[in-house]
């Protein structure tokens, strides 16, 4: 194998020793071949109907991306604007797969399907490329989309060096593209599991390796990117950290004459450690504390539940809580008013010091005020440069100020309490995704 392909342990078994399912999510510039890609993985794993795939015939040639551009809009522009998700399964493993845009103006579809994806297939096309120079440039969407992943705590990146049926030499080709990849890989301190040359349109290296005149083709002999794929594992759930829970939802049966214990269920999902009977607990923002009386999990049966899964907490007795509020291990959560942050902007218009925001936290909605942008992150040379404002699609370093006190943690020990959303106050546009230092 003569490419990057460090692919780890694999983990996040389920009770019967079979891997859990993969949520990955496919990325990268406009038209490197994503809804292809994915339209391959389906018809090669005989996940589509021949109803279905009958629909999708273009002048007597089956068009592989019709099969996740579901949207009218996305037919008629020919690009991905929302995210599709389409479900597989192998012998071996079931897959959950993201399509997210490749458009900048839809930076905020793909940041959301990152957030809580298990790996990453970053597309770079091969054609778009001055593949013969041994020192080319990546394209900017191809940086931009990367880091974004490796912010968000995606645990798996794998780049796929699509289109190289279509360039003279593929074999110089993705030589000197993946020596590209592992440069800037190496630079931005991304840890990258795999580089597989594909050809998403014809179907080699996806899901049967090469094609049958040139096995190695690309002089590439690893795994195909389907095998690459039901290796990878699934996010750990942080179950070794404090208990945190956010309320979502509040249960009432005040009708109930058992006043022995409170007479309201908190439902939502545990966001770190474990929730067990007898547990004390801390609510934020009200500072009361109380003794966890009754968990229930998704099914309504008494039992301790971990975190990443939903669970239902009576308390021993009536306290203020309410949706938005967290439930948390005593002692073991600050609450701050001011947080550093890196952003990744989304809005159309620029991020100024001073403007005010709606942060989602949880299920908890603040006031937040840009304090100061602290510096910007060029993508091109990844060197932190001043600045006074963040353009859209930009990543940053900002400080904010928050009307009230919030429970964080830095988002590379927490997706849930390193994480907010920013929210323009008039619009109600997601404005950018924060991830706490």
């Amino acid at each position: 194998m003569n490419a990057t392909t460090s692919i780890a342990t694999p983990a996040g078994t389920t009770s019967t020793g079979a891997l859990s399912a993969l949520k990955f999510i496919t990325c990268g510039s406009v038209d490197d071949g994503k809804s292809t890609l994915i339209g391959r993985l389906l018809v090669d794993t005989k996940a589509v109907l021949q109803d279905h795939l009958a629909g999708v015939q273009r002048q007597g040639e089956t068009d592989l991306a019709l099969l996740t551009d579901g949207l009218s809009a996305e037919r008629e522009q020919g690009i991905t604007i929302d995210v599709a998700y389409r479900y597989f399964n192998t012998e071996d493993r079931k897959f959950i797969i993201g399509d997210a845009p490749g458009h900048e103006q839809y930076t905020r579809n793909m940041v959301t399907a990152a957030s809580s994806a298990d790996a990453a297939v970053v597309l770079v096309d091969a054609t778009k490329l001055d593949w013969k120079n041994a020192a080319l440039e990546l394209l900017p969407q191809t940086r931009r989309h990367s880091l974004l992943c490796h912010l968000l705590r995606v645990p798996s990146i794998v780049f796929a060096i699509n289109k190289l049926d279509a360039v003279e030499d593929s074999c110089l080709a993705f030589a000197h593209i993946s020596a590209a990849l592992n440069s800037f890989a190496a630079a931005a301190e991304i840890p990258v599991k795999a580089i597989v040359p594909i050809s998403a349109l014809k179907g080699w290296n996806v899901v049967e390796a090469g094609h049958a005149e040139t096995p190695d083709w690309c002089n590439y002999t690893g795994p195909t990117l389907l095998q690459i794929l039901e290796q990878l594992p699934s996010t750990p759930a942080d179950v070794e950290q404090p208990f945190a829970f956010p309320v979502q939802w509040v249960e009432k049966f005040s009708a109930s004459s058992d006043t022995s214990q409170g007479r309201r269920v908190f439902w939502g999902r545990v966001a770190t450690g474990k929730v067990e009977v007898g547990q004390e607990i801390r609510i934020l923002p009200s500072g009361q504390t109380a003794t966890v009386a009754q968990v229930l999990d998704h099914a309504r049966n008494p039992k301790s539940v971990l975190a990443g899964n939903s669970a239902g907490i009576t308390l021993d007795r009536e306290v203020d809580v309410s949706r938005g509020d967290w439930l948390l291990a005593p002692g073991q959560f600050e609450a701050s008013r001011e947080i550093s942050a890196t952003v990744a902007w989304m809005d159309d218009e620029p991020l100024v010091a001073g403007r005010v925001y709606w942060a989602l936290h949880g299920h908890r909605w603040v006031k937040a005020k840009v304090k100061r942008i602290v510096h910007k992150l060029d993508i091109n040379t990844l060197a932190e440069e001043d600045a006074t404002e963040l353009p859209p699609n930009a990543i940053g370093h900002i400080e904010l100020a928050l009307q009230e006190a919030i429970a964080t943690r830095p988002y590379t020990q927490s997706r849930s309490l390193g994480a907010l959303v920013l929210v323009d106050t008039a619009s109600h546009k997601t404005s950018g995704a924060v991830l706490v230092r």
